[in-house]
């Protein structure tokens, strides 16, 4: 076996092994429904003896695709954004891209940051969460010149391609939900809409909502908390600890549904027969907790796949420079909502 200085083999050591030309070999990553099932096979089996590595870095350099897709999310500390990542990740390896993906905790400028050290990396396209993002950010974007998308958000006016929901609609579906079950007592429990238009929508769509059947939330059931279920908790246990309590809550996301669940557990509230609980979002395990909970499906996988194909065929240049795709939304009655007594 013929290796390198360095110990490590190269392409043409694999062509060798593998009893190809170098041509046929980097055929078979570079457009590989042009060789045939059996030489790829040899090929693979090449690689993997050799331990082969293909110099990406290089190819850059010659002015080719890198193959790379980066991602940007607010955290990867939560099952928030889990599944999109999850049906992104995997969509994009069936278009031959690898996805490099990277968090900003929520600070847009650090998600500025974020991006800068993307593009140097030589990716071929950016994938952001949402559409607030700071003003260096879109300025980037424009002058790379690099197609990106945003996902979790639908615009049709968006200055970027994006995949995604209403966000205010499904605030009003949440809060329309409660409505309809007769309750007119309603607590509010949000993450911070800063940096957040997932967050603001929803709130602005349930707060629309409510005002449109004449009805107003006091300030002491407006409560603020982080993407964390013992944080939720906190919050909504300070709610529900006062001396005229909602019969429901409607919470900004799953997450903070789930501590509102445990905090009314602990407090020895009844779900939902003394309280009803309304999240949105739909994340895996909402509808198998106890009592299972009441939500708006976000259709996370769905979108995850619409967004790596739209990013995939903008690189390759068989798309517009910029699409809205609108994902459907999905009122998904469970056991922690019910009708208000009397």
């Amino acid at each position: 076996m013929s290796k390198k200085q360095n110990g490590n083999a190269d392409i043409v050591d694999v062509a060798r092994v593998a009893g190809v030309s170098i041509s046929t070999v980097s055929r078979s990553y570079n457009h590989p429904d042009l060789v045939k099932p059996a030489t790829r096979k040899k090929i693979e089996k090449a690689v993997q003896k050799l331990g082969y590595i293909r110099n990406r870095a290089a190819q850059v350099m010659h002015g080719r695709r890198s193959a790379t897709i980066g991602l940007v999310v607010p955290t990867i500390d939560n099952a928030i954004f889990a599944e999109v990542i999850q049906s992104f990740s995997t969509e994009l390896d069936n278009h031959g891209f690898t996805m490099l993906i990277a968090s900003h905790g929520f600070d847009l400028d650090r998600e500025y940051q974020m991006l800068r050290k993307l593009l140097e990396h030589r990716v071929d396209g950016l994938a952001v969460i949402g559409l607030e993002h700071s003003e260096a950010s879109f300025q980037l974007i424009e002058q790379q010149g690099i197609p990106t998308v945003a996902i979790w958000n639908y615009d049709e006016a968006a200055n970027v391609s994006c995949v995604g929901v209403d966000n205010t609609e499904a605030g009003r579906l949440a809060a329309r939900h409660l409505i309809s079950l007769g309750h007119r007592e309603i607590g509010l429990v949000f993450p911070s809409t800063k940096g957040n238009d997932r967050a603001q929508g929803r709130l602005k769509g349930a707060l629309d909502e409510l005002h449109s059947v004449g009805l107003s939330i006091p300030d002491n059931w407006q409560l603020e908390a982080p993407y964390s279920v013992a944080e939720a908790k906190r919050a909504c246990t300070t709610l529900l600890q006062q001396d005229k309590i909602p019969t429901a809550i409607l919470c900004g996301n799953d997450i903070i549904a789930q501590g509102a669940l445990y905090s009314a557990q602990q407090l020895k509230i009844d779900v939902p027969n003394d309280l009803s609980v309304m999240g949105i979002g739909d994340f895996k395990g909402s509808g198998e907790i106890e009592p299972s909970l009441s939500t708006v499906r976000i259709p996370a996988k769905s979108i995850g796949v619409q967004a790596a194909e739209l990013i995939a065929e903008a690189v390759i240049g068989s798309q517009p420079t910029r699409l809205a795709k609108k994902c459907e939304l999905r009122v998904m009655p469970r056991h922690s909502t019910a009708a208000r007594a009397g």
